[in-house]
């Protein structure tokens, strides 16, 4: 068997191993020499597969300490669409197009749930951070961390991890690509920032429709970038 076919062999033993143990996040894994005898594999296979595993943090190696099951995250597509933007800057365009039409899938679908959690609550610090989107529109500056901070709010909000891990992943990619936007005219930033205060008053008042007519919304500016970059550089 070929070295290459081995590693990827020894990956799907471990990752097998930990699903017949149980193995969560942040449990030791068994020592090298203990994959070896239990996965019938050489020093060198473990760890190549130890090192393919940590990449992709299913792996985690605490030096000093041990090798653990690692969180799991969605930070390995998050870097792969970063650099894929840097490689090719042209992409990241299209990349961040693709981000926002998922993006936009996701906040439809999971509207009702949003809106059930918000629905005749006090959101104090999101109204805080539409208030700080509001005052940076004004003075025609960008408002990344206030619009992640207030997606984040939301998306945690809700019992789905997953969600709420893609939301910070797609927000990740959002803010690596956002400078190659070039400037955002003033007319953008304050719709941008008046659809975050309309999706937070629709949700309060449990006003589902209205709620994904803020999404729309909170959308079109950004769209609309992206398709004005497309045909600059189809010209």
């Amino acid at each position: 068997m070929a070295s290459s076919d081995r590693d990827r062999t020894t990956v799907a033993a471990i990752k097998k191993l930990i699903l017949d143990r149980r193995l969560t996040p942040g449990d030791p894994m068994p020592t090298e020499s203990e994959l070896m005898d239990t996965l019938d594999v050489s020093r060198s296979s473990v760890r190549e597969a130890v090192r393919t595993l940590v990449a992709l943090d299913i792996l985690q190696v605490r030096h000093g300490t041990g090798t653990f099951v690692g969180g799991m995250s969605l930070r390995p597509l998050v870097e792969a669409m970063v650099f894929r933007g840097i490689l090719s800057p042209g992409d990241s365009f299209d990349s961040l197009r693709e981000v926002v039409e998922v993006r936009m899938g996701l906040d439809f679908a999971l509207a009702p749930r949003v809106v059930e959690s918000l629905a005749g609550s006090d959101a104090t610090q999101l109204e805080a951070y539409v208030d700080g989107m509001t005052a940076s529109a004004a003075r025609n500056e960008r408002f990344l961390d206030d619009d992640r901070a207030f997606h984040l709010d939301l998306s945690g909000r809700l019992d789905n991890r997953l969600y709420a891990e893609l939301v910070a992943a797609f927000w990740d990619i959002h803010k690596s690509t956002a400078p190659s936007l070039g400037m955002v005219n003033r007319r953008d930033l304050a719709e941008t920032a008046a659809a975050h205060g309309a999706m937070l008053r629709t949700a309060q008042a449990g006003d589902l429709d209205g709620y994904r007519a803020a999404i729309t919304d909170h959308y079109a500016p950004l769209l609309r970038v992206l398709a004005d970059q497309a045909q600059q550089q189809a010209s």
